[in-house]
């Protein structure tokens, strides 16, 4: 056994099933494991390294960031987080953010937002949440309830109450779960683990349409999906529609472990000194990261790129849902993309990685395709021949 792995086997409390390889270094869109074996890297760290590998200008900020100083705590003020967070309220549309340090944190502070809006309109501690069946949203407790798959949740009740879970994409089953105590509706704009599925533009009008007539909080969890995944900087950009609170992470901070949650209006307004905190949320660190991504997205036109090698990526899914009777379909949006086949996929996963290619499912029967986004088409017709010669093999 690779004694990396041996090690890693040794001490590290067993709660992922990894692959067989120890990956080493990245350049472009390709990673390289401790052998100097290339794989073509269509995960992008689960959708966190937008940007590729060894991209020099953003490995210069930090490198000057961390020259200067990597923390200081909340209770002084560093520029960095306060240039992060205006870039990221101009971005969003956003008012307020609060930097953390992942997404299940940021998922963890919308809810107390959303808990404590209802407080402070009824005085009242019995607010409820309406999320989604299929959706995933962290693996913390508070993130873990709102969570609609049941298998990640049996072991670790009872959740916190007042969740109450509809169908996604079906307006009429989320107004049956509403009532006097709902106090925020939360759901992702595209489904990720749940299996790639984008909200219609017909439902996330409908929901945001029910918000604002019952003054209810509409929550957007953008971690998979935002960050120009989809050609805008969030995906619900995409649909026209404002979300009163957003939960952003993984590609926010090119690699560096950041996220956050930000609001607007009404919701700007709730969480109040001492409602809130992190140790290491607004870090110099984190904040040059951030604000050396946005400044590389603008500068490369990026999300301009990622529409046009988005469409050139469904149409060589879709021809593979025309080839092989074994796919029943292609979901996703922009570069989000799955590929449901009629059985599990992981045996395809297995032999892509032999062949030099990294991609990782959504559940048992999809393929998940999320690559840096600054693939080229090139590099698409190199994944479309890898994963030919997996599905020829298995017919």
């Amino acid at each position: 056994m690779n004694k990396t792995i041996e090690k890693a086997e040794k001490y590290f409390l067993h709660t992922y099933n990894r692959y067989p390889m120890v990956l080493d270094h990245g350049k472009g869109v390709y990673l390289y494991d401790d052998n100097q074996k290339r794989y073509l890297d269509f995960a992008a760290g689960i959708g966190v390294f937008a940007l590729g590998y060894e991209n020099t200008t953003y490995n210069n900020a930090l490198k000057q960031q961390i020259d200067k100083v990597i923390h200081t705590s909340n209770l002084f003020y560093n520029k960095p987080s306060a240039d992060a967070a205006e870039k990221f309220a101009e971005a969003s549309g956003m008012e307020k953010v609060f930097f953390t340090n992942s997404g299940t944190e940021a998922i963890e502070g919308a809810i107390k937002l959303a808990r404590k809006y209802y407080y402070q309109k009824t005085g009242s501690a019995e607010g409820e949440i309406i999320a989604m069946n299929h959706s995933f949203h962290g693996r913390s407790m508070g993130a873990l309830a709102v969570t609609g798959q049941p298998k990640y949740q049996e072991a670790f009740g009872p959740m916190i109450p007042n969740i109450k879970f509809a169908e996604f994409n079906n307006l009429e089953s989320v107004k049956a779960e509403m009532n006097e105590n709902t106090c925020a509706i939360l759901l992702e704009t595209i489904q990720g683990e749940g299996g790639l599925y984008p909200a219609t533009e017909e439902f996330l009008e409908g929901v945001e349409k029910l918000c604002k007539e019952h003054d209810i909080l509409l929550m957007l969890d953008e971690i998979q999906c935002g960050m120009g995944r989809v050609g805008e900087m969030f995906a619900y950009q995409a649909y026209g529609v404002i979300p009163d609170v957003i939960a952003s992470a993984k590609a926010i901070g090119g690699g560096i472990p950041v996220g956050a949650f930000a609001a607007r209006g009404k919701a700007a307004k709730v969480l109040e000194p001492g409602d809130h905190g992190t140790t290491y949320g607004f870090n110099p660190l984190a904040g040059a990261a951030i604000n050396v991504v946005f400044d590389i997205y603008k500068e490369s036109n990026l999300l301009e790129h990622v529409k046009e090698v988005s469409g050139y990526l469904e149409e060589e899914l879709n021809s593979l849902v025309t080839k092989y009777a074994c796919i029943k379909e292609r979901r996703g949006k922009g570069l989000m993309q799955g590929l449901e086949f009629d059985h599990p996929v992981n045996d395809y996963i297995a032999k892509a990685q032999e062949l030099g290619l990294i991609i990782i499912s959504a559940g048992a029967n999809v393929i998940r395709f999320l690559p840096p986004l600054v693939i080229e088409k090139e590099h698409i017709d190199e994944m479309i021949g890898i994963l030919e010669c997996c599905l020829t093999e298995s017919v």
